[in-house]
């Protein structure tokens, strides 16, 4: 088994054994006692080279399968969770940092910052599953009367509310007080053709023949309605009501138990309050200078392919280009300066008051909140505790959290060539969707608007195609052999493209400046193959087939094994550095690219 799951803290005794893959010698490394940092990052390469050689499969030839190269030891040695429908190096990491939030959520510290101890409150109340079972159903029973009642689970419905229900109040009920959107969609954001202003959007998220067909009884609708608030309020009841839910999960997801409620809870609280929750986050897990990221050498390569694309006019890229150069973009990393207390005037946990309850009440009650403040404050697109990465057309930024900034996607002591190859082609995906399908109709400023010329936009239509063609034609042994979507997915595969390539390329140009780098301790690739190892080793992962079956129907991201494949078979860079032959299953005949 691998070890270094973490290193040891300074001035501790410890050993350390790096098993570096099956076939091969056992190094052991006695470490004396440790007394500077130094020595740790030293430690570095020996983790990374331990972790690389536990996730591939060495057996199988990198040009003929080179997702099965990279993952197949992690495919053989990790089985998916009970409780998960899919398990992936991301899942693993947010696994982590779930451990991190419970510790810091249970942590108690006199005189912090009252938001904090909100945070702290509301997990407790959450967790308390003596409270929680005591009171049984009746949180959700008592409720049912507020939302014009469940007609299912009483008697005379019609004669009580057929004459006086209406489907828009029943609407307005859900959202207003239990911040449940069925059927139509409210949110607050930007004005899509003014980005510095806010407005209400009404969109339509599910059903939309209704609207135009309205053919369903009053009765069909209304137990359509508390069905679903129904199903998001279970989960704050006692387990015999939550085990109501078994069969239904296991027909749609394949998951036959749920996470543990510390779980459950510590997601909820960061949710709801991501901004507080970021800043425990960030505080105990953050280090400063994770934020030295190499956002400025991708963009300047992004540039400098743009100058050479050969499909889009002048007039084209030089839009292209002032979009990519504003500000915002790379403007958000890490949290730290992004998550302090919610501005305005650190006023929004104020009006929140939280006190001991069962959970479900807890629930309402923040939904109810943070519901009615959605104009009080502007944020980032998301909180500092998540391993993820976002791009925002509307404010033309790419925003990096704290959870991500952690191998393998990124360390400080982490070879250069892992860095690029984990966040770097991250950062490169962000910048890409500023120009994928969605993301070019906005410009510079994050407005809505044709800044293309006609020429360079059919341009682009046509070399999206192939990617959409060469998506399409992968089929899913896990979704019993059905096609991916190419339509579905294409924003997704054209910044997989996009983000390799720069990443490559700035990587490239970092050896170039500053020379080649050592080699990894008992791995026998150069860095450039291990660029390619790690970035594919960021995707291991499986699904369950209830899943896999659901994710190609409904996920705008292709599964992690094809965004591997297919970003690499476009690659000519990659076939060079493994020395593939023009045969492989790695290098097709044609290859796509748009950026």
């Amino acid at each position: 088994m691998g070890i270094c799951t973490s290193l040891p803290s300074t001035n501790q005794y410890r050993r350390i054994q790096l098993i570096v893959g099956e076939g091969h010698p056992k190094l052991h490394y006695n470490l004396f006692r440790l007394a500077s940092p130094p020595v740790l990052l030293s430690l570095f390469p020996l983790c990374a080279a331990s972790r690389l050689i536990e996730n591939m499969d060495a057996s199988v030839d990198p040009c003929d399968n080179f997702y099965q190269y990279a993952c197949g030891g992690w495919l053989k040695k990790n089985i998916i969770p009970e409780t998960s429908s899919r398990y992936s190096t991301f899942d693993i990491l947010r696994d982590e940092l779930e451990v991190i939030l419970k510790g810091v959520l249970e942590k108690t510290v006199e005189g912090e910052a009252a938001a904090l101890t909100k945070a702290k409150t509301l997990y407790k109340s959450c967790t308390n599953e003596s409270l929680i079972e005591l009171r049984g159903g009746a949180p959700l029973l008592d409720m049912l009367p507020d939302v014009f009642e469940w007609p299912v689970a009483v008697d005379n419905w019609e004669t009580n509310y057929g004459e006086t229900w209406r489907l828009e109040n029943v609407i307005a009920k859900l959202n207003e007080k239990y911040g449940t959107q069925l059927l139509v969609n409210f949110f607050v954001g930007t004005d899509d053709r003014d980005s510095n202003s806010y407005i209400i959007h009404v969109a339509l998220c599910e059903q939309e023949s209704f609207f135009e067909h309205p053919s369903s009884p009053h009765r069909d609708l209304q137990n359509y309605m508390v069905w679903r608030f129904v199903m998001n309020m279970v989960v704050g009841l006692s387990r015999s009501y939550r085990d109501t839910r078994k069969a239904f999960r296991k027909a749609l997801s394949g998951t036959t138990s749920e996470a543990a409620v510390w779980r459950q809870c510590a997601l909820y609280v960061n949710n709801n309050m991501d901004n507080a929750v970021g800043r425990l986050y960030v505080q105990e897990a953050f280090s400063e200078k994770s934020k030295e990221l190499m956002i400025k050498d991708i963009r300047e390569v992004f540039i400098s392919n743009l100058h050479d694309l050969t499909w889009m006019d002048a007039e084209t890229k030089k839009a292209a280009e002032e979009k990519v150069s504003r500000p915002a973009v790379g403007g958000g990393v890490g949290g730290v300066g992004g998550y302090r207390l919610p501005q305005p005037k650190g006023i929004v946990y104020n009006e929140l008051s939280i006190v001991l309850y069962s959970c479900c009440t807890i629930l309402l009650l923040t939904l109810s909140f943070f519901n009615s403040t959605l104009l009080v404050f502007c944020r980032w697109v998301t909180g500092a505790a998540v391993v993820n990465a976002f791009y925002s057309s509307s404010k033309n930024q790419i925003v990096f959290p704290a959870g991500i900034l952690q191998p393998p996607f990124f360390s400080k002591g982490q070879a250069k060539s892992l860095n690029y190859g984990g966040i770097g082609m991250v950062i490169g995906h962000e910048i890409t969707h500023g120009f994928d399908d969605n993301g070019r109709n906005y410009d510079k400023d994050g407005d809505l608007k044709d800044w293309w010329t006609p020429d360079s936009t059919d341009r682009f239509l046509d070399l999206s195609k192939c990617i959409v063609n060469q998506y399409g034609n992968f089929s899913w042994d896990l979704a019993n052999g059905l096609h991916l979507n190419g339509n579905n997915t294409l924003g997704e595969n054209i910044a997989d493209n996009g983000g390799i390539r720069q990443a490559y390329q700035a990587y490239k140009n970092y050896v170039e400046e500053h020379g080649e780098e050592p080699s990894l301790p008992g791995i026998d690739l150069s860095h450039n193959q291990l660029f390619f190892l790690n970035f594919a080793q960021v995707w291991c992962g499986t699904h369950r087939p209830e899943q896999a079956i659901n994710s190609i129907k409904v996920d705008v991201h292709s599964p992690g094994k094809f965004r591997v494949l297919g970003s690499l078979q476009n690659f000519p860079e990659f076939a060079k550095a493994f020395n593939c032959n023009k045969n492989s299953y790695m290098v097709p005949a044609n290859i796509c690219r748009v950026w």
